[in-house]
């Protein structure tokens, strides 16, 4: 028994790095997909911030 309480959790373990693996090779990385779309400059509009309402008071140098 106390073999198995040895064994069990190593086991576990080791299926769990296998599947994390299997994850990266199947799924693709989304890294290199924010790299590519950080390269290619956006072409939407641009939007400016509304001022700030009154009585706001202005943050500090």
């Amino acid at each position: 028994m106390a073999l198995l309480a040895v064994l069990i959790p190593l086991l576990m373990l080791g299926v769990v790095l296998v599947l994390g693996r299997y994850e990266e090779l199947l799924l693709p990385r989304e890294d290199a997909d924010r790299a590519q779309s950080a390269a290619v400059p956006s072409t939407g509009p641009v939007v400016a911030s509304s001022p700030a309402p009154a009585g706001t008071p202005a943050p500090s140098p």
